[in-house]
């Protein structure tokens, strides 16, 4: 896909400017002046079609063009030219992750990480903007990636334990009933998600205070799978099962960070997930709507997660 535009020569700077910075968040490329290029996918052509009305608001030209090929250039070298351009982006948060290894051993003395787990956020949330926007895939954004885990890793060094959880079989939990407490939030609906999807897609699940016979207990007090040390229902349930998928560490630590608040993933897509979570129960919607919606929620998260397992990947 192609974009061009041409604003009014009075018009002022604000335009240009604003145009600017959504063509350099769009991940486009300039393989000639004046000329934009993204992939042909629908997220990159709605982002032109709404510069192209940006522009034509601005009172300005644009247009936005299919191609097939582009004079003197191969598609490999296109792709290249994806690729440059987010190794860039990539070699600077590169260089600030290597400025937070080099402050973790003196972090580690005060027995402080609250500076280390802001800058670490920070580092996810720009990786994240690149990622997404890293349509080919550069080799550099796995070695950033993997740097934020050893990062992370670090920080836990000698902090936390992951504590012992029992294995369980899938065939100990199939045909069963289950039970937790009423007007679930984020760990009792990621555990309601996790049970459909995983476990048993006809299991029968029954919000109530009070257990009845042969009920498996999730999320409660004496519950069989509850919080174990400082791991979430939802984690005590993917340890026990063996789920290891990386995209399930993904909303794992997503449905971690909103129930026990611990900061410790600082996942960018926390407090966007956290402030939905609650107007879901500011609105009093009854358990089975917020099940529903919990799993929908969910399932958009694990499946986009699954199609780029590097952002998955921890």
């Amino acid at each position: 896909m192609v974009f061009s535009y041409s604003l009014p020569s009075k018009a002022s700077s604000s335009p240009r400017v604003a145009l600017w910075r959504r063509l350099q968040r769009s991940g486009a490329i300039t393989p000639k002046a004046g000329v934009y290029v993204l992939p042909e996918r629908d997220e990159c052509v709605e982002a032109f079609q709404w510069l192209a009305q940006e522009v034509q608001q601005a009172k300005g030209e644009a247009v936005v063009m299919r191609v097939e090929r582009f004079e003197g250039l191969t598609d490999p070298q296109i792709i290249e030219l994806f690729r440059d351009s987010c190794r860039k982006k990539y070699s600077e948060i590169e260089s600030e992750a290597a400025e937070v290894e080099k402050s973790i051993h003196a972090t580690k003395k005060s027995k402080s990480n609250s500076g280390i787990l802001e800058r670490l956020e920070k580092l996810r949330k720009k990786y994240a903007e690149v990622a997404q926007v890293d349509f080919f895939e550069s080799a550099e954004g796995a070695g950033v990636a993997s740097q934020i885990r050893n990062i992370q890793q670090a920080l836990r060094q000698g902090t936390v334990s992951d504590p012992a959880v029992a294995s369980v079989t899938f065939s100990e939990y199939r045909d069963k009933r289950w039970v937790t407490r009423p007007r679930p939030h984020v760990d009792r609906l990621g555990c309601a998600w996790l049970i459909r999807r995983f476990i048993d897609p006809k299991a029968d699940i029954r919000y109530a205070t009070n257990p009845g016979p042969d009920e498996v207990t999730f999320d409660m007090r004496g519950a069989e799978f509850g919080h174990t040390g400082d791991l979430c229902t939802f984690e005590t349930m993917i340890t026990a099962f063996g789920l290891r998928e990386p995209a399930l560490r993904l909303v794992a630590e997503i449905i971690h960070d909103i129930d026990i608040r611990d900061g410790r993933y600082a996942r960018p897509e926390i407090g966007g997930i956290d402030i939905i979570l609650k107007g879901w129960l500011l609105a009093g919607l009854p358990d089975r709507e917020l099940e529903s919606r919990g799993i929908e929620l969910f399932e958009s998260l694990y499946t986009a997660f699954s199609r780029r397992p590097r952002l998955a990947e921890r």
